[in-house]
């Protein structure tokens, strides 16, 4: 009798231990906390077979720099945080570097006029894209913008909004004044939303610029899909939410009213002067 007791104790912990493991694994993709998940890199293959035959109609190639943070590290340990990272100085350098060879700073609002042929398109055109709205946006990034009057979008993830490590509402309406940064949804919780169920996606995009739109009174236009993971559903969702672009992590600068709901991004990480302008000139895409 002991002994089956003892095996039944066994297969309950060995089942606990695979629901928690399980569990956990959930966590790790789709939880608000989640900071490691890897970008994706590559067009899934559903989207690329959506697309195969259709011909873009309009074509430019035009960098959108991602950032994450941009401050001095205080924690050597934080990792993530310093790979993530680069500090004002460079980020500084990199805005003159650009400003100087001159390039005008556009926003993702901007794109879709020139795809919808309300704006033309600026002989040297740069993209400067901040994602989840961290505090530092407004500490370090936007003073350095308002030095060279460079235009910038912060995508923000509303539920972290007004935490220690990100930026209060009131400083999302301070920065907006200045005329310089667009503001741009990230989901209400930075959600991977690829392969998740369409009411978690219908809210994840909609009630993100439901929210943004209500606490700050301006459209909300822009969407960046937080990890660059989306797909065909997706593509729909924000598409049918009225955004008017939306902005992966995928490695690229062509730019089409095919990909306008998957645009490219490159990675600027440390570079200056003739090294960056190398980087913003090449024409690539996946």
């Amino acid at each position: 009798m002991s002994k089956n007791k003892s095996q039944s104790n066994k297969l309950a912990t060995v089942t606990l231990l695979i629901l928690f493991f399980l569990l956990t694994g959930f966590v790790y993709k789709y939880s608000n906390f989640n900071r490691i998940v890897p970008d994706v890199v590559e067009i899934p293959l559903s989207v690329q077979k959506s697309i195969e035959n259709i011909k873009p109609t309009k074509e430019f190639y035009v960098p959108i720099l991602l950032y994450h943070y941009v401050e001095y590290v205080k924690d050597p340990g934080d990792t993530i945080r310093k790979s993530l990272n680069i500090i004002p100085a460079v980020f500084d350098e990199e805005v003159k570097t650009l400003k100087n060879a001159g390039y005008t700073f556009l926003t993702p609002k901007d794109l879709a006029d020139i795809l919808d042929e309300k704006m033309k398109l600026p002989i040297r055109s740069v993209v400067l894209t901040f994602d989840d709205g961290y505090k530092d946006f407004y500490t370090d990034v936007f003073p350095i913008l308002k030095k060279y009057n460079a235009k910038a979008v912060a995508f923000i993830v509303p539920n972290f909004l007004n935490k220690p490590n990100n930026m209060d509402t009131w400083m999302l309406k301070e920065i907006l004044k200045s005329g310089l940064v667009e503001i741009g949804a990230h989901t209400m919780n930075h959600s991977y939303l690829s392969g998740l169920p369409l009411k978690r996606v219908k809210y994840e995009v909609e009630e993100s610029k439901n929210y943004l739109e209500k606490n700050l009174s301006v459209p909300i236009v822009s969407f960046a899909y937080p990890y660059g993971a989306f797909d065909n559903q997706a593509i729909e969702v924000v598409k049918n939410a009225g955004f008017k672009t939306a902005i992966t992590t995928i490695n690229g600068t062509l730019i089409t009213d095919t990909n306008r709901f998957f645009l490219y991004r490159i990675r600027p990480g440390g570079l200056v002067g003739e090294s960056l302008i190398k980087l913003v000139q090449e024409k690539s895409y996946p």
